[in-house]
């Protein structure tokens, strides 16, 4: 068995799984960790889990170590400065006329990269941008391309619920959305109805999709021909949750039926 621990190195920024080897832990500790950027200054959002080993996917980095009180304040620093680079790279990308948009920027915590997000409706050449970013700022640059729901988690938003968007509220990570799902829960396919701010596949509609899928079964498809105590016809409406249906008879009647009884 492993002991394991989910870190956010941003916050509501993805969340990873990290290894506890010889630490003491608690929800909201601050640690430094190692990723593929070098080392990150991260808070540790979840409890500890023990977990069998066999089952880990791939092999979960250890803890670099628990950050001291010295740490937070070099974060700090690091974020305060990240946010003058953040500037100065959209000052720049204005200056050679680049069709992007910078979403943010970070320092890894020994300050080894600095790394710009970035949308861009196309592939853009910024190698120009990247010298002279690094000519200012004397370490390692990097400039990454992210998509739209990256985007809308950054700047954030009001959903049509009315809500702060979930992916800037408290989204992790994106999980991946389909149009059957939407289909899966009879909701209009109007894109106005189903896409968020984004222009995606609305993110909620991973939610309810299992319970859908469950209330579902047994019901019979939408035109499809049944039998009923009064005779055959065919399935007009479906309620999925109160697993009730309508059906058509040929002489015209409408009747409903419910799965629960059938």
């Amino acid at each position: 068995m492993k002991e394991i621990v989910g870190i956010s190195l941003q916050e509501n920024g993805k969340m990873e799984y990290y290894a506890i080897e010889n630490f003491k832990l608690k929800k909201g500790y601050n640690v430094l960790v190692k990723t593929d950027r070098g080392i990150e200054f991260g808070k540790v959002v979840t409890d500890i889990h023990p977990i069998d080993a066999s089952k880990l996917k791939k092999e979960l980095k250890p803890i670099y170590r628990l950050a001291t009180k010295q740490d937070y304040y070099t974060h700090r620093q690091n974020c305060k400065d990240a946010k003058e680079a953040y500037k100065k790279c959209q000052a720049l990308a204005h200056k050679h006329k680049l069709d992007m948009k910078i979403l943010d920027a970070s320092y890894t915590f020994d300050r080894d990269q600095l790394m710009f997000k970035f949308y861009a409706e196309s592939r853009i050449d910024f190698r120009e941008l990247t010298k002279e970013l690094a000519s200012i700022y004397k370490t390692r640059i990097e400039l990454r391309q992210v998509g739209v729901r990256d985007k809308a988690k950054q700047i954030g938003g009001y959903g049509s619920c009315g809500q702060t968007l979930c992916c800037s509220r408290f989204l992790n990570e994106f999980d991946s959305v389909s149009i059957s799902m939407a289909k899966n829960q009879n909701i209009s396919l109007n894109p106005s109805k189903i896409n968020g701010i984004c222009g995606r596949l609305l993110c909620c509609l991973k939610y309810e999709d299992e319970c859908y899928k469950e209330c579902r079964k047994g019901l019979p498809t939408l035109g499809s021909e049944v039998e009923t105590n009064e005779g055959k016809g065919k399935v007009i409406q479906i309620d999925i949750l109160n697993r009730t249906y309508k059906v058509i008879l040929t002489n015209g009647n409408i009747v409903e039926e419910n799965c629960a009884e059938n």
